[in-house]
């Protein structure tokens, strides 16, 4: 079939749907819900047998759901109403929740029922939930859904109240005020659950040193106490504040008044408020840990759930001195674990955006995941995994390719290319890694196409060479059960010594730093040139500033009218 989709951005759940759908022979095209006029006319162009909204912030127009069915996506239980929906159940600690997939009609999240599917709630914040639960449970409702709209028989049900089976209930947009943060009363599971209810957006807005601040990346605390409300430590990047029975970490905060109004690092936010608060080390009952690293048997583990992803300068220069410490204990595979919602997204633009010189922090930044994909590249002692438990973007992809072997949890999307970002050139030895794993031909579609790419295709074309387990939990655990078989297996040694001869007659033909030139040259001009696209697409993307028009490469109906006013 031909599928539309209406969609607010295109977001992590709409490219995981727009891969699957194609993967089941499907045609599908994306159109950004701009404003009634696009929507319209994208529908004329398209002319699509059926329409589905994965993430939208406004209602579908009417002059779309009287002629089309329109089939939206609401992350809620069936009867669950309103824009705030997985804030509600993460703050009134639901036991279980569920995505819907309804047809859109006169009322919001009220038309019939198409497909719904339901799912237990972890204790975690509304942006993994999102990632995870919610994504998954949107697949498979939305395939059902789609084969019962193609099979025709089927006969969507009306929301039902009186229906014992329909739990959930029309509620308002959640404000502020309703996860307000009382520091005087609430513990620390009721300050980790307001925090969480609103992690991604739009935060728990709070008062500190006399400041407005929005509040992200909460952690507990297992052995600070103080005066409740007060910041008592910080580590890292991150502060902690009391709570009546213990304490929190808050590793980001977001100031709408000051100069960079985006999430930062809550350390750097109030670094001048906080200079005689006792700075801790990180350990594995107290502190904010952002790396570490462990062992099992001859496998040693490197954790760095970096938060969104993001990965600035100083903390690949930790995890680079980090990794040179796993090389020198005696065990045969290091696996770079990342963390349970992203792998890599590569340079940290938020940081970047916020430095006195953009382009320096930006030449810094790409420098330092050079330095660590280089060390990756060049490791002899061991043989190296990365595991995806999460999405990877941009540099994040290939400095996972770094590795020997690359594993990627079922449902994970991969976004292997620069160029959106103001057609940023890239580095982390890309020239040298896609080629060598997929072949020139793949290689040069993968960084032009720039689309998201599943691990089923992401094994086809070699960019990655296993995908297992639907769960973060069960990929974790075969990680390692594969891992220790690698480490034991009888052609450890051999696969160790061909690594190197490998390496060695790669280097011979051509040196990775001839790569790391060629690709800085041309990241220079991007950061340093007349160009200033990769500055404005940058700035664009951290003060979220929305996109005026649908990428050409996902608006497969925008593609076809532009080549036949080429024609003409």
């Amino acid at each position: 079939m031909r599928i539309l989709f209406l969609t607010h951005a295109f977001n992590s759940l709409t490219q995981r749907l727009f891969v699957e759908l194609q993967e089941q022979g499907h045609e599908v095209s994306v159109e950004f819900d701009i404003h009634d006029e696009v929507s319209l006319q994208a529908v004329e162009l398209y002319k699509p047998d059926l329409i589905i909204a994965p993430f939208l912030k406004r209602a579908i127009p009417e002059q779309l759901w009287c002629k089309h069915v329109c089939l939206v996506v609401h992350p809620g239980v069936r009867g669950d109403r309103g824009p705030s929906a997985l804030d509600w159940a993460i703050l009134n600690r639901e036991q279980r929740w569920g995505v819907t997939v309804l047809q859109a009609n006169a009322e919001m999240d009220a038309g019939d029922i198409w497909a719904f599917n339901e799912f237990r709630m972890r204790d975690d914040t509304k942006a993994s939930l999102y990632r995870n639960e919610v994504t998954q449970a949107a697949v498979d409702a939305v395939l059902k859904a789609v084969q019962r709209y193609q099979g025709g028989e089927f006969r969507p049900q009306p929301l039902d109240y009186s229906d014992s089976e329909i739990h959930g209930q029309l509620r308002p947009l959640l404000q502020q005020s309703e996860r307000a943060i009382d520091w005087q009363r609430d513990d620390t599971q009721t300050v980790l659950t307001k925090i969480r209810s609103a992690d991604g957006f739009p935060g728990v807005r709070d008062q500190l040193y006399g400041r407005e601040l929005f509040l992200y990346d909460s952690h507990a605390e297992s052995k600070l106490t103080g005066e409740p409300g007060a910041v008592i430590a910080r580590c890292g990047g991150a502060i902690c504040r009391a709570t009546v029975d213990g304490a929190v970490w808050i590793g980001h905060l977001r100031d709408k008044q000051a100069a960079h109004p985006f999430k930062l690092p809550a350390s750097m936010l109030l670094e001048n408020e906080i200079t005689d608060t006792p700075e801790i080390e990180p350990g594995p009952d107290s502190g904010y840990r952002d790396i570490w690293y462990e062992e099992r048997g001859d496998v040693g583990y490197l954790h760095f759930p970096f938060y969104n992803g993001a990965m600035g300068t100083e903390q690949c220069v930790r995890l680079r001195q980090k990794y040179r410490e796993a090389c020198q204990r005696d065990t045969k595979v290091i696996v770079l674990i990342g963390g349970p919602n992203y792998w890599s997204n590569g340079m940290h633009l938020n940081l970047i955006e916020a430095a006195e010189s953009p382009a320096d922090e930006s030449w810094r930044n790409i420098n330092a995941m050079d330095d660590l994909a280089l060390e990756i590249i060049n490791t002899q002692s061991h043989l190296t995994v990365a595991a995806m438990q999460g999405n990877a973007g941009a540099g994040g992809v290939f400095l996972a390719r770094s590795c020997d072997e690359v594993w990627a949890r079922s449902g994970v999307i991969l976004n292997p290319h620069y160029k959106d970002m103001g057609n940023l050139y890239g580095s982390e030895y890309w020239s040298y890694l896609l080629p060598r794993y997929v072949g020139e031909e793949s290689a040069e579609w993968i960084t032009q196409a720039r689309l998201p790419i599943s691990t089923t295709e992401a094994q086809q074309l070699g960019l990655v060479n296993g995908v297992f387990e639907r769960s973060v939990d069960g990929f974790v655990s075969e990680t390692k059960l594969r891992a220790t078989a690698l480490a034991d297996a009888a052609a450890y040694a051999a696969r160790l010594n061909s690594k190197a001869r490998s390496r060695a007659t790669d280097e011979a033909h051509k040196p990775l730093q001839n790569y790391r030139d060629e690709e800085l040259e041309n990241m220079w001009l991007n950061f340093y040139g007349f160009d200033p696209s990769y500055h404005v697409a940058r700035y664009n993307f951290v003060y979220k500033i929305p996109k005026s028009r649908t990428p050409m490469t996902i608006a497969r109906h925008r593609r076809i009218t532009e080549n036949l006013r080429r024609v003409s």
